[in-house]
């Protein structure tokens, strides 16, 4: 994702549906959100195409149709969405949006709290401090 533009928030839904059902068609990809909010045939088609132009999806033919594939994971995306927001809101300091997660007003649960650990456990095993910032 490093060339393409971060996804607007109805292209992350797109890119949701994409990832969740794999690639589909301009009908197939409407089917799915008109379950959720009442967006016309054509303004899906057109964010598609968009979304084709910036990189973000590719498409083939498929008969009549082009059915349309997400271009980057959906680990890779939130990967660089989340670093774009760390630098913007954080000054790039991962501990400071750690911190603030963490103190949130619905506390995190001992499920989470315990990934967090295996999690920091991991990083400290590998040597990997994040680098200074």
């Amino acid at each position: 994702m490093s060339n393409t533009p971060p996804p607007t928030k109805s292209e992350l839904k797109l890119l949701q549906l994409l990832w969740t059902h794999g690639p589909s068609t301009v009908r197939e990809v409407h089917e799915r959100v008109i379950a959720s909010s009442d967006v016309s045939y054509t303004t899906v088609l057109k964010q598609l195409q968009i979304m084709h132009e910036k990189g973000l999806v590719s498409r083939e033919a498929s008969g009549k149709a082009h059915r349309y594939r997400a271009e980057t994971s959906r680990d890779e995306t939130q990967r660089s969405m989340l670093d774009d927001f760390v630098q913007r809101v954080y000054h790039g300091s991962a501990s400071e949006l750690v911190v603030q997660a963490l103190g949130m007003s619905k506390p995190a649960s001992k499920k989470e709290l315990a990934e967090i650990e295996e999690l920091l456990a991991a990083i400290k095993k590998r040597g990997d401090s994040g680098g200074d910032k």
